[in-house]
């Protein structure tokens, strides 16, 4: 290297150890000290989200249950519908003769001839 390369480097490095000298000089016992102890609960960033997620899931639940018993209901359902009654079973009228049933026309398996 050149002589006055070398020169200009020395001088930076004096200045630059100069000046973290005096920065280091600034600095006492004092700052180095840890901070007091903070003083009762404080409200931390999950404490705060966890209240503002169970703030948001009631007010959820409270528009789904105004919604569903506040609207009517679709005009479009059908109207409900009384259960069938049981069927019963009747007598058959006197006018209408009644005739013994074939004992091979109750059975499906067997084959009527013609």
């Amino acid at each position: 290297m050149k002589p006055d390369t070398e020169d200009r480097r020395f001088a930076t490095e004096d200045r630059l150890r100069a000046a973290l000298a005096a920065r280091a000089a600034l600095v006492t016992h004092r700052d180095l000290r840890r901070d007091a102890p903070p003083q009762g609960r404080t409200w931390g960033v999950r404490r705060v989200r966890r209240v503002a997620f169970a703030a948001l899931g009631v007010a959820a639940a409270v528009v789904a249950v105004c919604l569903l018993v506040l609207l009517p209901s679709n005009p479009r359902d059908p109207a409900p519908v009384s259960p069938a009654g049981t069927p019963g079973i009747s007598e058959p009228s006197p006018s209408t003769p009644t005739r013994p049933v074939d004992p091979s026309a109750a059975d499906p398996h067997v084959i009527h001839q013609p």
